[in-house]
């Protein structure tokens, strides 16, 4: 455990959780400004009755009023609704036992791409959970954003937009919340990963302190992975320019009165389940190095079919190693910055805000299921090595023996463990240059205020609009 024991031991199991690809809405200055403006005035400790009272109120509320925010997260692999109940403050206030409502459910709005509106009938156990807990007097100020990623976008603007759209439909009828048209909506990776690295250091207390005190987050979803972390003002100078119609890699943030300079960039067709399909299109045939013996199959993502099938030999850990090398383009094309991660991609220039990194989603799924880490515990520490160490353990196995090894891994997955595990470390050493003895904090849960928080983008989303002065 790192960070002077701010999490607790303790959590829910890690059995083969619906990940994703996350994101944040497309809008990129006004909800950045508002989360800069709120976290500028917001406490930088808990807040005792008295001293919220006494407090001013900030945009949304009075002193001693209470706020709701209703975030969907509608990734690649599965739809998740997360429920934060805030105070005039926007410190987090108890639902019930926990610091959030979070519930989830498979599959994601991408599998209901022939059925618009089966798609958004996905969601109603979903939001009428979320109703449930939030007072009838408040729920028709209550604002409920619905945030789509990369699932969505493989299958087109037209068939993205009418399942978007189906999903307005649905709020406007069957939801007492507040929603509105441009709340639902295809997110952003870099804005995703921008929320990600603001919730994970507003729940770990850093933020408003010098940059170096922070610390980095990589999220490795379903379709797209983020990089996030705060770098110095002379090196967010040096940043290259891109091209037109891109997000620029450095996002200067002001939180809790300290200027931040974030680089954040997000990696599409990088995400667990979209590498996949990245490295079986390496392969080029009917087998791969990568799949388990005595496995022979079809590996489907979005709405494209790739053979899986083992080479007669089974899986090899160097062979499927540098299958994903080919995927992640490491040395293509050429990096025309000082340094670059994968596909020509700046890196930030490393430094203080980089050396703690918490990384989430499917890395602490994987780690739980080849057994280095605790399923039960809320974060863990772990070094690139051990993601190797599991690989070439996993690659030696049959499909059918993994049954046995590995108990928590799901018969959808088992196929691919080798090849999980090897993009993992592959991703992490040469894709982001991490050296492979590097301390690395394995995420799920953070604690806050004594309460387990999950360790996701959408808070940072529920800071923003619960903060709006117009909802």
């Amino acid at each position: 455990m790192r960070r002077g024991g701010r999490v607790q031991q303790q959590g829910e199991s890690a059995s083969d959780k619906v990940r994703r690809h996350r994101g944040v809405l497309l809008v990129v200055s006004v909800p950045l400004v508002l989360v800069s403006l709120v976290l500028l005035l917001m406490p930088t400790t808990s807040s005792s009755p008295e001293a919220v009272a006494g407090r001013k109120a900030l945009p949304g509320g009075v002193a001693g009023s209470e706020s709701y925010a209703v975030i969907f997260d509608a990734g690649s692999s599965g739809s998740r609704v997360h429920v934060y109940r805030f105070d005039s403050g926007l410190d987090l206030l108890p639902i019930g036992k926990q610091l959030e409502l979070f519930e989830q459910i498979k599959p994601g709005l991408s599998s209901y791409a022939e059925d618009p509106q089966e798609a958004a009938n996905s969601l109603v156990s979903l939001l009428e959970k979320a109703e449930s807990v939030v007072p009838a007097k408040l729920r028709r100020t209550t604002p409920v954003r619905v945030g789509a990623t990369a699932g969505l976008r493989a299958l087109g603007d037209e068939t993205s937009e009418k399942i978007l759209q189906a999903v307005r439909d649905l709020l406007q009828s069957k939801s007492s919340l507040k929603s509105k048209p441009d709340w639902v909506t295809v997110l952003d990776g870099t804005q995703e990963g921008a929320y990600q690295w603001v919730t994970i250091n507003y729940l770990l207390g850093e933020l408003g302190k010098k940059y170096s005190n922070t610390v980095g987050v990589v999220d490795l979803g379903g379709g797209s992975v983020q990089m996030a972390y705060a770098i110095s003002e002379s090196d967010a100078a040096k940043a290259p320019r891109i091209s037109d119609g891109e997000d620029t890699y450095v996002k200067p943030l002001l939180l809790k009165g300290t200027q931040y300079y974030l680089y954040v960039h997000s990696y599409l067709h990088y995400g667990l389940l979209a590498a996949r399909a990245e490295i079986l299109n390496v392969a080029g045939g009917s087998s791969s190095n990568c799949i388990l013996k005595d496995y022979y199959g079809t590996y489907r993502y979005g709405d494209k079919s790739f053979p899986a099938s083992a080479s007669a030999s089974g899986a090899s850990f160097s062979t499927c190693r540098s299958d994903a090398l080919k995927a992640l383009k490491v040395d293509e094309p050429a990096c025309t910055h000082m340094k670059c991660t994968f596909g020509g991609v700046w890196n930030g220039g490393g430094g203080d805000g980089q050396k703690n990194l918490f990384v989430a989603s499917f890395f602490f799924d994987r780690a739980a299921e080849a057994g280095f880490v605790d399923s039960n515990l809320p974060v863990a520490t772990v070094k690139p090595t051990d993601f190797e160490a599991a690989a070439k353990h996993a690659c030696e196995l049959t499909v059918e023996e993994t049954k046995t090894t590995y108990p928590n891994v799901s018969d959808d997955n088992r196929p691919y463990l080798c090849m999980d595990l090897v993009y993992q470390y592959t991703l992490l050493v040469d894709g982001f240059a991490i050296e492979p003895s590097q301390e690395i904090t394995l995420v799920k849960k953070v604690n806050y205020h004594n309460s387990l928080v999950e360790a996701a983008w959408p808070l940072g989303s529920a800071i923003e609009v619960a903060s709006a002065p117009d909802l």
